[in-house]
């Protein structure tokens, strides 16, 4: 919880810096690349809890990384970061920052599962009737899981409608065991 709270605080002054700054989005793009970064390579995640790598090192790597793709802002805010001993936390930042922009941008995660991939009209239903539920712009991301059968799972933010084949086949399971 501590570690969460502190990536919370740190990403909420990035976000505040980024508006001062008009660079809102693209310091969400860069933390968005940080992430990836951080989750496709298990050697630097390892560096940044490193605590044997010296701050300087890890600092020219952060450039040699990534100063031809992010805001100067961006780098600014790593080297600050890791001066302060915080570069383990980089991860729970970038992903705390871009749920931050996503709340200030009122964008609203939607994923849809579904069995087999869908067609658009079936997916403008959806998301239509998404629409009446929900205000927001919707960043849409779609699933595929044989294992629900057939019909969708639809997960807005904490909310969950299951109209999936297998959930039928559950409820309809336990009324007969009942």
């Amino acid at each position: 919880m501590k570690g969460t709270l502190v990536a919370s605080r740190y990403a909420t002054s990035l976000l505040e810096l980024a508006l001062e700054n008009n660079l809102l989005d693209k310091v969400n793009e860069d933390m968005v690349e940080l992430s990836a970064v951080c989750a496709e390579s298990k050697d630097f995640a390892d560096l940044l809890s490193n605590p044997i790598v010296h701050e300087s090192k890890k600092i020219d790597i952060f450039k040699a990384l990534f100063s031809d793709n992010m805001q100067t802002l961006s780098i600014s805010f790593l080297e600050l970061i890791t001066k302060h001993s915080r570069e383990g936390i980089l991860p729970a930042i970038a992903a705390s920052y871009t749920e931050l922009y996503k709340k200030h941008n009122n964008i609203v995660d939607v994923v849809l599962t579904s069995a087999i991939e869908l067609d658009a009209a079936t997916k403008e239903k959806i998301i239509s009737k998404i629409k009446t539920i929900t205000t927001g712009k919707i960043e849409l991301v779609e699933k595929i899981d044989p294992s629900i059968i057939g019909g969708f799972i639809i997960n807005i933010e904490d909310k969950q409608i299951d109209s999936s084949v297998a959930s039928k086949f559950s409820n309809l399971k336990n009324i007969l065991l009942n």
